[in-house]
């Protein structure tokens, strides 16, 4: 089977290529022969009926400063490929939302990964919330009062943008920290999004386990480390992978997530737990599949790329 693969992510020349999942990807499709293209989500158009992207052919090298070659640029029907990835990072603003819309025109005779109806319907903070059984006391809101009596009830909590990403925005307000009123101000000043504001988990400081799941199954997870002084473990943000293995919690929350991820179409999904709690489910574009390989050999890229023509 040789596929037609475009990639939305963005600009290829500022990536990690040692920690870019997107860029492993990438790589696995090319060892399996696959035709691949990159284009930017400014490049998305739509006309006439017909979703388009100012895209080029690239060949991808794990070769630090020479990691790509890319062709002449065309604009590529969306139409005639065979599989888009949505791969560009968040957040998670009006410009994605209009990328969902807009492969939403094109799928499932294309196949988006992940779909981009459920992606627009699951943002990483919100999509959780189907399963409050596993989350931590959690409050969404734009009410100043509502988020004071929270931290009256819970004292030690984390405050942080609805639809942020990579640990940018999170505060954590500890019980005699002066400047809770001062955050929410300057987030009612920064935009009219709600916050999202959870009970601080101590467990973090031994780590914030990101695991992995394919078409539904886990398929390994890696565990995140805040740096000192840090409450954030995003490796974004300094945190630390680990290896790490399933625990019986663990399996439980995979178990009842994982029927629901399959029947979205969210083929390549990243959840976060800490301690015992279930505190986001990553679909947008979730990250850490290079650190999971590394640690314990598993040929993710392989599993999804599986995944992706086992649905075509």
């Amino acid at each position: 089977m040789t596929l037609r693969v475009a990639i939305q992510m963005d600009p290829l020349d500022a990536i990690d290529i040692d920690g870019d999942s997107t860029f492993a990807l990438g790589l696995e499709a090319q060892r399996r022969g696959h035709q691949v293209f990159h284009y930017l989500p400014r490049n998305l158009s739509y006309r006439d009926g017909c979703v388009s992207a100012l895209a080029n052919e690239v060949t991808l090298r794990r070769m630090a400063g020479d990691h790509f070659t890319a062709a002449a640029s065309e604009r590529l029907d969306l139409s005639k490929v065979d599989v888009v990835l949505m791969r560009q990072d968040p957040p998670f603003d009006m410009s994605y939302i209009s990328a969902t819309h807009l492969l939403e025109l094109i799928h499932p005779e294309t196949l988006v990964v992940n779909d981009p109806v459920h992606v627009r319907n699951a943002p990483e903070k919100l999509f959780v919330t189907f399963f409050a059984e596993f989350m931590p006391p959690t409050l969404i809101t734009c009410d100043g009062a509502e988020i004071k009596a929270f931290r009256e009830e819970f004292g030690d909590i984390i405050v942080k943008p609805l639809y942020g990403n990579g640990g940018a925005g999170v505060f954590h307000i500890r019980p005699e920290d002066e400047n809770l009123s001062t955050i929410i101000e300057f987030f009612e000043q920064l935009s009219n999004e709600p916050l999202i504001v959870q009970q601080y988990l101590p467990e973090v400081r031994a780590g914030d386990k990101r695991i992995i799941l394919v078409d539904g199954e886990p398929v390994g997870a890696i565990n995140r480390v805040p740096a000192a002084g840090e409450a954030r473990s995003n490796m974004h943000a300094g945190g630390r992978p680990e290896a790490s293995r399933l625990n019986a919690r663990e399996q439980e929350i995979c178990a009842a997530l994982g029927p629901a991820l399959k029947e979205r179409g969210m083929i390549f999904v990243g959840i976060d737990v800490i301690g015992d709690y279930l505190t986001e489910i990553n679909v947008t574009s979730p990250t850490g599949i290079q650190e999971l390989d590394r640690f314990d050999g598993t040929d993710t890229p392989a599993k999804i790329w599986d995944a992706i023509e086992g649905r075509l």
